[in-house]
């Protein structure tokens, strides 16, 4: 008999941390547990998650302050018989302490990014790390997705013997056929578009690129965080002269099957990134990418082994990686073949949950 743990999350959006739950769902039954998600926005994420759509349950919250969710999430919990809370966001942070208060179970909390850093507005980054920094009272253990974001939350104050490092984990899908020779890349990029993501970079690297005589296309997967944003970019594009040579795929629940269309890996991100789920899905696909060096990124892929790493928002930087690694087959098949192999023993999504699985056995033994 599994035991059961329910998972509290936003579900408004499938992308990075979304699909480290949906994972986790899907390999955690092999280590003796059953996730069920509590989901308290519109449930995109039960529109596109891969696990049994049994599993999503809707919990709706009128704001961020709204606990009275709390209520119909205990009772879930109890009809579940769940025997573990397992939050992730600021929002289902406050949530689960209500919860926790109506029923006496214990919290684990997932940390994916900084949450201090998560957008663009200030204001809005210290009322959700505040908020976190509250909810988290009395949870028993923290589960940092890098050591780098550990060590953020230690500095927290939460006692280190607290936070356990777990590393994303995707499953393997290596890329078909041979690297073939690049004088016209495709390069590519998965993400929810938004500001911290460094599009904008991107395609200022893009038009330096094509300068170089390197004819490189760009394959832009997933949807844009707000109707402004998309604006803006389809703008630059205009007037950097890549209408051309940009692909908008838009949202894609196969995110492998992308990848098989892409011959470099892009990851431009300015900030916020703790174990990016994309960079790990092209590392188990074989690919080589040029990627910013921001906090979770170099303990996946290390500069000149797996990948290129180059200082956030720096396009100058970003154009000569990737014409270098255009004009080297040889060094795409050598990152490329080190990539599985690191994907393989660092990386995959079984690893993963027994790891968690792990965190849990402790919890529930104490």
């Amino acid at each position: 008999m599994r035991i059961r743990v329910l998972h509290l999350v936003n579900g408004e959006h499938y992308a990075g941390a979304e699909r480290v739950q949906d994972h986790l769902a899907m390999a955690l039954p092999e280590f003796g547990y059953e996730v069920h998600f509590a989901c308290v926005k519109p449930v995109l994420f039960r529109e596109r998650c891969f696990c049994p759509k049994e599993l999503v349950h809707e919990v709706p919250m009128g704001s961020r302050f709204d606990l009275r969710g709390s209520r119909r999430v205990a009772e879930l919990a109890r009809r579940l018989d769940a025997r573990l809370l397992h939050t992730h966001t600021p929002r289902s942070a406050m949530l689960g302490a209500a919860t926790a208060v109506r029923t006496g179970l214990p919290r684990v909390h997932h940390i994916h990014s900084p949450t201090s850093r998560d957008t663009q507005t200030p204001l809005r980054n210290w009322i959700n790390a505040v908020a976190e920094r509250i909810s988290v009272s009395g949870t028993r253990r923290f589960i940092a997705v890098s050591e780098s974001l550990g060590h953020w939350a230690a500095s927290w104050g939460i006692p280190q013997r607290r936070i356990v490092v777990v590393p994303n984990g995707v499953p393997r899908h290596p890329r078909p056929g041979a690297v073939r020779d690049a004088d016209d890349p495709v390069l590519g990029v998965v993400a929810l578009f938004r500001p911290r993501k460094g599009l904008e970079c991107l395609l200022d690297a893009l038009a330096l690129v094509r300068e170089s005589g390197v004819r490189a296309t760009l394959r832009a997967v997933g949807r844009f965080e707000t109707p402004e944003y998309e604006s803006m970019i389809r703008e630059r594009c205009v007037r950097l002269g890549l209408e051309d040579a940009v692909e908008w795929r838009g949202f894609q629940s196969d995110v492998p099957s992308e990848l098989t269309h892409m011959d470099i890996f892009t990851l431009p991100s300015l900030y916020g990134e703790g174990m990016p789920m994309v960079l790990l899905e092209a590392m188990a696909a074989g690919l080589p990418g040029v990627v910013s060096d921001v906090e979770g990124v170099p303990e996946a892929a290390r500069h000149e082994r797996e990948a290129l790493l180059v200082p956030p928002g720096n396009a100058q930087a970003l154009a000569r990686e990737l014409v270098r690694l255009a004009r080297d087959r040889d060094l795409r098949e050598r990152m490329g073949r080190a990539a599985l192999e690191r994907h393989a023993e660092h990386f995959s999504e079984r690893v993963m949950a027994r790891r968690v699985a792990e965190v849990y056995d402790h919890v529930l033994q104490a």
